[in-house]
């Protein structure tokens, strides 16, 4: 039975049926206690801003997990717009230790495509590795890569900022998180932080657990575990293998990892913040965009194709963004973005000029892109189309 959620925020005329689409989706799920945040930014101006659930206003902020991707992968797509780093450069230009067992062939362009095959570790990760890429990148130069690399690609879930962060390290001299606060967060006072500071802590809502209901439950795919078979890909990459359960959960809201701001999963924001990032990149909100056409031509087009050897899926990535034609084909085909594992999205259309904002403080599934999100964009774009 659908309950009534309050909807706080606006809209511009002509994006009323977002509203409605937002209401009636939270209203679906009440039960879940959805807590969530949209926005969404055409041509540079702020045409929806909306936020639902108790206690959690559009000035609210939590963890993003991997929607921080994007912002990570906007400091690599600048650097390379401006030459800083090259494409098809070996890692190991960069990064002299990235050798042994097939790594020193490895280009930036594999790397951003998820072809390094590191992973994991072939232990499970501790808390205080997960929060610092610098541990994390040390650790992974050591690994043994868990398939040829270049030769294939799979989602580098927990590690992907720390490796394309060091890389960062190693050309500029500074971090990827320092760059982002520099070149991006500051200069469009962004809600959206590779580093929470302390004093903002008060502002931060806790990510908390999926709410089943009874049948969902009973829905949800059942896997026998069989203990002797081998560790899958899939475990080593979400950190399955830890005996710690709670671990995903854990991650976002562990001070620690909000304190370092790691660039695959640490980042903390609103709507307001990962729209906004998307509509500088896109527009620059009144001055130049952050990114040239080329560029975005250039990160959102694949290079290693074919089936995902983590997840599964296809063709999902360009270069460090996912390829949001693919979940969503309503968008343009260099569409450009990241969801986050609590249903968290963020993106830009460069051929609807729009610019997407999705939070989320519980999780929307047992784990990956909220299902309202295809909703929510349907809606977005059909009214854009409309006002255009």
């Amino acid at each position: 039975m659908s309950e009534k959620v309050e909807v706080h925020g606006a809209v511009a005329p002509g994006f009323e049926r977002v509203r409605e689409e937002f209401a009636a989706v939270l209203a679906e799920e009440a039960h879940n206690e959805p807590g969530s945040q949209l926005a969404a930014y055409l041509g540079g101006r702020l045409v929806v801003d909306l936020a639902a659930g108790e206690d959690f206003s559009a000035e609210k902020l939590t963890g993003l997990y991997s929607v921080t991707k994007g912002a990570s992968h906007l400091v690599v797509a600048l650097l390379v717009q401006e030459g800083v780093i090259g494409l098809d450069r070996r890692v190991a230009h960069y990064w002299p230790d990235f050798v042994g067992a097939g790594k020193e062939d490895l280009t930036v362009r594999d790397l951003l495509a998820h072809g390094a095959g590191l992973i994991g570790l072939d232990r499970p990760l501790t808390m205080p590795e997960v929060a610092d890429d610098r541990v994390l990148a040390d650790l992974l130069v050591g690994q043994k890569p868990f398939w040829e690399p270049g030769k294939g690609y799979g989602y580098h879930a927990l590690v992907i900022g720390a490796l394309t962060g060091e890389v960062v390290r190693r050309a500029t001299g500074s971090s990827l998180q320092a760059l982002y606060e520099e070149r991006i967060r500051a200069p469009y006072g962004l809600d959206l932080y590779l580093g929470l500071p302390e004093e903002l802590e008060p502002r931060y809502e806790p990510v908390r657990a999926f709410n089943p209901t009874p049948a969902q439950i009973a829905a949800a795919p059942q896997e026998d575990v069989d203990p002797g078979a081998p560790v899958s890909l899939d475990a080593i990459a979400f950190n399955d293998i830890s005996a710690d359960k709670d671990f995903i959960l854990d991650i976002p809201n562990t001070r620690e990892v909000r304190a370092k701001g790691q660039g695959s999963v640490g980042g903390v924001g609103s709507a307001r913040g990962v729209a906004g990032m998307y509509a500088a990149a896109l527009t620059g909100l009144g001055g130049e965009p952050l990114l040239r056409a080329g560029t975005i031509a250039e990160f959102s087009t694949p290079h290693l194709t074919g089936v995902d050897l983590v997840t599964g899926g296809a063709d999902s990535f360009g270069l460090g963004f996912e390829r949001q034609v693919t979940a969503f084909p309503v968008l343009g085909p260099d569409s450009f973005g990241h969801c986050g594992l609590a249903g968290s999205l963020g993106f830009a259309d460069p051929r609807s000029g729009l610019a997407y904002g999705y939070v989320r403080r519980r999780f929307a599934t047992f784990g990956g892109t909220a299902p309202e999100n295809g909703r929510l964009i349907q809606a977005l774009v059909s009214a854009a189309a409309e006002v255009a």
